[in-house]
């Protein structure tokens, strides 16, 4: 028996359904499921009725619109397809025609607001054969591909096309804000023309007094973007942040690309290179040293690093230690490990004060900003044999931006039901 309603008082309903819990109790648990879809049919049915007009001439923007007809629509919900009689407005002229249901109700091209969200929520962590699968499988909803790519790309669009507009509020945290680490860096993606081209991450991560993360705001851009673009959209992430915490000190944590350290230099105080970026040169440069003297290359290489870390002068005597050894019988690609090594502590000596930067409660690893090249972009976009256009990377990227920022997938929702769901063929 399918679900019916059986009483009204007000907006509740009450609804009836009966569910056979003959058989295997993975048997009965599947005929409950099918009857909670059954019941969550029916009400959105009644629920979407309550969004529509009454057939009456309405007024908008000094504009008349009259009922042109009362026609039948099917949205597609959590719980299966439901067909609805709408009434779908025009102007006395004519053209484009206007369905007020679908305006009040905040629908999402046909699709309600939540069944959006649920679909949308999977495929920015899958792909969307998977997620029509789970949703089959798991949630009883069939569905086929094409519609959950189509959603999820129309909701990631509208997260793309509100990025500057819909500004989101930081979550308030129950301890004091000491220190805030932004970083940025690339990782390459694999577009359709089978070329290989740089997606960008960016980072801010609230810290407190003893230096434990307690938030992480993350930012994606896709290659047809640009750094420029991208590096607006963190200004607007910094300036928000600043303007929550002006007594934090900020730090800019990235590896040695100059472009990186053109950007985060005007926001910072303290510019710090990521610990683990100079350790790979340390570990170059005991290859060079040691060669294949496995013990003594290990030995000396966890003695330097943790020399490095945590004595205050331990840029320099490292700096000095390699400076001076006697370098001159060496083949040439064991030289240039050396030198490369030697260089870039150099150039990076003002970057390199880490037991300092400790001592402040300040972070000294770009972990933040790596997690995010593999989190936002790794593994969702560069699966085996996946190849992407722009626009749909970029789609990927906004919808894995909103999730992994705690809070913001919710506000995004909020800002639906309160704003609308925007015309983005017209804006």
């Amino acid at each position: 028996m399918e679900a019916q309603v059986i009483a009204r008082e007000g907006s509740a309903i009450k609804l009836e359904v009966w569910v056979d819990l003959s058989g295997s109790m993975l048997m009965a648990e599947e005929a409950i499921l099918s009857a909670v879809n059954e019941v969550g049919t029916v009400a959105t049915q009644e629920a979407l009725s309550r969004f529509d007009a009454d057939g009456d001439p309405i007024v908008l923007g000094g504009v008349k619109w009259y009922c042109k007809e009362n026609a039948a629509k099917t949205y597609q919900t959590p719980y299966g397809a439901v067909p609805v009689e709408r009434h779908v407005y025009q102007r006395s002229g004519g053209g484009k025609t206007l369905c007020p249901l679908e305006t009040n109700a905040r629908i999402v091209r046909t699709a309600t607001p939540r069944f959006a969200k649920l679909v949308s929520h999977k495929l920015a962590r899958g792909v969307a054969a998977e997620v029509a699968t789970d949703l089959s499988e798991n949630h009883g909803r069939a569905t086929v591909k094409l519609m959950v790519q189509e959603l999820g790309a129309f909701v990631g669009g509208i997260a793309q096309a509100k990025e500057e507009s819909w500004s989101y509020a930081t979550p308030k945290l129950d301890t004091r804000i000491a220190s805030v680490g932004i970083g940025v860096d690339g990782t390459c993606m694999l577009l359709c023309e089978s070329a290989w081209r740089e997606a960008m991450t960016g980072s801010i991560s609230l810290y407190d007094k003893m230096g434990e993360r307690q938030h992480t705001i993350y930012i994606g851009a896709s290659p047809e973007y640009g750094k420029a673009t991208f590096f607006e959209r963190m200004e607007r992430e910094i300036a928000h942040v600043k303007a929550l915490y002006p007594t934090a000190r900020y730090a800019g944590i990235a590896d040695g690309a100059k472009t990186n350290w053109q950007f985060l230099g005007p926001h910072v105080e303290e510019q710090i290179l990521d610990f683990y970026h100079a350790t790979e040169y340390l570990t170059d440069a005991a290859d060079a040293i040691w060669g294949d003297k496995l013990d003594l290359r290990e030995t000396w290489l966890d003695s330097r690093c943790s020399t490095l870390k945590h004595d205050p002068k331990g840029i320099d005597k490292i700096r000095r230690e390699l400076a001076a050894i006697d370098r001159q019988q060496w083949h040439t690609e064991r030289r240039t490990k050396l030198d490369d090594c030697i260089r870039f502590f150099t150039n990076h000596h003002h970057q390199m004060q880490y037991a300092r930067y400790q001592q402040a409660g300040l972070p000294i690893g770009s972990g933040v900003t790596e997690a995010a090249c593999k989190t936002l972009v790794k593994q969702r976009l560069c699966r085996s044999g996946m190849r992407w256009k722009e626009p749909g990377a970029q789609v990927i990227l906004s919808l894995r931006a909103l999730v992994l920022t705690a809070t913001r997938w919710a506000q995004f929702w909020k800002k639906i039901a309160q704003y609308g769901v925007p015309d983005l063929c017209g804006a």
